[in-house]
């Protein structure tokens, strides 16, 4: 199966993350974490935060990707791009741009903290029971829409983070042999549902 590497070409206008959206089915596989009664200083200012964390951007992992047409492949975003993904969504001031599944503008929704897992073990993700690698690209971000926060996050409607952006693409086999071995699993992965939904 074709594995095409995604990049920011810096001299590519087109090139940057415009909004993240909330999805039901992230397509990095990982879910946020609901921070909504944690103790802070000032909680009689805010009784519920109303913040939720989660990984934004993961290097090194395949994401199955099925076009209309019926072709499959994977994608995959290295630790370099992740990292000017996270600098380029904030330098063009796109912290209070969120969607619903990629299809509806949300309002009152802010990314209030960013930042790169540089220790695993040492990060704040992992205090929150999350198993992420180096170089994942973290947010958490307010939600200050009554509406939002109990019909979609409360009632676990959405689960994730996903990016909306422009990337450039190459497409060639990584160097890295844990992402090859982890794209092997994949493909053989994909191959067996398929089989099993063939059946069905």
């Amino acid at each position: 199966m074709k594995i095409i590497e995604l990049i920011i070409d810096e001299e590519n206008e087109e090139n940057q993350i415009s909004a993240i959206s909330l999805v039901s089915n992230p397509a990095i596989e990982e879910n946020w974490i609901a921070l909504k009664n944690q103790e802070v200083k000032f909680a009689e200012v805010d009784k519920e935060k109303r913040v939720i964390l989660g990984a934004a951007l993961i290097p090194n992992r395949p994401i199955y990707r099925k076009t209309e047409e019926g072709e499959e492949y994977f994608i995959f975003f290295n630790r370099e791009t992740v990292k000017k993904a996270s600098e380029i969504f904030f330098v063009n001031g796109n912290q209070s741009n969120a969607t619903l599944e990629h299809k509806y503008k949300l309002e009152g929704l802010t990314v209030v903290e960013s930042w790169i897992i540089e220790n695993k073990d040492k990060d704040k993700s992992s205090h929150y029971g999350m198993d992420l690698p180096e170089g994942t690209w973290m947010v958490s971000m307010k939600v200050n829409s009554d509406e939002i926060w109990d019909e979609y996050i409360r009632t676990k409607k959405v689960l994730g983070f996903s990016i909306e952006g422009m990337f450039s693409d190459r497409a060639e086999r990584p160097q890295d042999n844990s992402l090859n071995e982890e794209l092997q699993a994949q493909d053989l992965l994909t191959k067996v549902l398929k089989i099993i939904k063939d059946e069905a």
